[in-house]
């Protein structure tokens, strides 16, 4: 249903209403104004007559004929009527517009006939000798009570049609000008009403779209005054409860956002009905788009599904862990309870996603050290105790087998010695990484350098790797320069034992806006793809027997990004098998 204004909904029945009122009132003025004009007109004509017939009786009693009908004449100027006298028999006597001489009988026509029964007769019709429209009364002339004539007045009809027509004139224009004035007054009044309810519903629509501050007008109309002030008041209430919540909403938004966990919270039909940013980033989500669908919409980790669709089910507690795979696999402790409403029912659920990746991967690395100490310790501690027990079984009398177990012995003794040593070192490195930031000092990173490439000298010379040096002078960097130069001695060292004869390492300096890198190039056999990502790690080798052979602990990288880490930086590694390896330190900017 097309909707319209209040003004055009009311006025124009309002304005049919007065239309069809005064339509009315005038029909009945007018009509009654006819009656009553007709009946004065009727009532002067037969005044008219009643005077002529005492003025013409005793000319009609003398049958004084000529003289009458000049006395008809003389009445008609003077009272502007006709007059016409007809005796008992229908014959004209007399008339004010007529020679009676030449006129018909009148003893049948209505009035007269009326007059012969004593009353008076009134007729309008059609006057043949006038050829108009004629209002005619009729009185009879009494005489010892019988009548022995008639004395009949007339006018003619458009002289009181002109009357009246003048009369509806006037009260047409009359009643135009009370319709034009009513409109008007009409407008004005609804106008009155309908602009307050115009701003009330301007107010309501200000109320609607949020700005609760402006308050409406109030009108002096009452009932339409105490609406305005409950508005107002409504407007008053509702803003101070958006407040609240908004705050509340805040309040919440800021504790899920800032929360380490994941959650999730879900209705009882599985759709999603929040989700801070931490949830969505584990689970991939966009929050906007995932808003209001169902969790098997926007979920794709199978036992992220398997474990919502049990804790629905359940009205307990739910826990499990679940492990999302990726480019980077994570493992999630997930806990699951009944979210209800403020009357206790359940509504829905809420899962909380703990990440315990870093925890597996520490729990991992523990076992995986554990288990590679206890091999590392456990070859040269088998090589010494089956050396010393051959020596015991008599070994020792044979000056060769002595000589060859004895430095069989010193060798792995000093493998253990190293092995130690740098599990020592790497746990000093860990425990004092803040200290480490703290005594940090300025230096300059040229003489680092050319400290560890000084130290390999020798090393290089017996394996015929050349080692070359480019850094830019006075270049300088917050730093613990033992420590640097540790971890730059160990990529040195390791690039020159696993290069070729006759090939070079290339140590070289740069720097960038934000950070200076020391690269240390190989061009030996390169590292596989699949093994960058773990170098790293304390024990990991790429081939356990060539590293053994060259005297590696396994330790070393593991020491190099220790180091750079109690700097605030960062190692990176390229490599590709046959083309040689680039080991990087960044380091920040002094």
């Amino acid at each position: 249903m097309k909707r319209r204004p209040l003004f055009w909904r009311v006025y124009p029945y309002y304005f049919i209403v007065i239309l069809l009122s005064l339509f009315l009132v005038a029909i009945y003025g007018a009509g009654e104004m006819r009656k009553m004009y007709i009946g004065q007109v009727t009532d002067t004509l037969e005044a008219r007559a009643k005077v002529t017939e005492r003025i013409l009786r005793p000319l009609l009693l003398a049958n004084e004929i000529t003289l009458l009908n000049r006395e008809c004449r003389e009445i008609s100027d003077v009272s502007s009527t006709r007059i016409t006298v007809i005796d008992a028999e229908g014959t004209v006597l007399g008339d004010s517009y007529e020679n009676p001489l030449v006129m018909e009988k009148h003893g049948k026509r209505p009035e007269i006939v009326q007059a012969y029964g004593g009353k008076v007769g009134t007729e309008t019709r059609y006057s043949n000798t006038l050829q108009q429209n004629m209002m005619y009364v009729a009185v009879p002339v009494l005489h010892d009570s019988v009548v022995i004539a008639v004395v009949r007045s007339a006018v003619p009809v458009s002289e009181v049609e002109i009357v009246l027509t003048s009369f509806y004139r006037n009260i047409a224009i009359g009643g135009a000008i009370i319709v034009i004035l009513a409109a008007l007054v009409s407008v004005a009044v609804l106008r009155r009403l309908t602009d307050p309810l115009r701003a009330l519903r301007n107010g309501a629509g200000r109320f609607a779209a949020g700005d609760l501050d402006s308050l409406l007008p109030v009108p002096a109309t009452e009932e339409i005054a105490d609406l305005s002030e409950s508005m107002n008041r409504m407007a008053s209430q509702l803003d101070a409860r958006i407040r609240t919540i908004a705050r509340q909403r805040n309040e919440r938004e800021a504790i899920l956002s800032s929360m380490a966990e994941g959650v999730l919270a879900l209705d009882a039909d599985g759709k999603i009905v929040s989700l801070n940013r931490t949830a969505a980033d584990f689970l991939g989500l966009d929050i906007a788009q995932s808003a209001g669908k169902a969790f098997y919409e926007v979920i794709r980790a199978p036992s992220v599904l398997e474990f919502i669709e049990r804790a629905l089910r359940r009205t307990d507690v739910t826990e499990m862990e679940v492990t999302l795979p990726g480019a980077s696999e994570k493992c999630f402790q997930v806990r699951a309870a009944a979210l209800k409403d403020v009357s206790g029912a359940r509504r829905g659920v809420v899962v909380v996603f703990n990440d315990i990746t870093r925890l597996k991967r520490l729990e991992s690395i523990r076992r995986d050290f554990v288990a590679n100490v206890s091999h590392e310790l456990r070859t040269p501690i088998t090589a010494i105790t089956g050396s010393i027990e051959t020596l015991l079984d008599g070994a020792v009398d044979n000056s060769v087998d002595r000589e060859r177990f004895l430095k069989m012995i010193a060798r792995h003794s000093e493998r253990l010695n190293h092995l130690v040593e740098d599990l020592l070192s790497l746990a000093q490195i860990e425990s004092e990484i803040e200290q480490t930031r703290a005594k940090l000092s300025r230096g300059r990173v040229n003489d680092v350098i050319e400290s560890s490439v000084a130290a390999f000298q020798e090393k290089s010379r017996l394996h015929q790797v050349s080692v070359t040096l480019s850094c830019e002078p006075g270049l300088e960097a917050d730093m613990d320069q033992g420590q640097l130069e540790q971890a730059i001695s160990n990529l040195i060292d390791n690039a020159i034992k696993y290069s070729d004869t006759g090939s070079s390492v290339a140590v070289e300096v740069t720097t960038s806006d934000e950070e200076i890198v020391i690269s240390v190039k190989d061009s030996g056999v390169g590292i596989a793809a699949e093994h960058l990502p773990r170098l790293f790690e304390r024990f990991y080798r790429i081939d356990e027997a060539r590293s053994r052979e060259a005297g590696g602990t396994g330790l070393g990288l593991a020491i190099v990004k220790h180091i750079v880490a109690a700097h605030g930086g960062r190692v990176s590694v390229d490599s590709e098998l046959g083309k040689g390896s680039v080991f990087r330190v960044h380091l920040p900017k002094a």
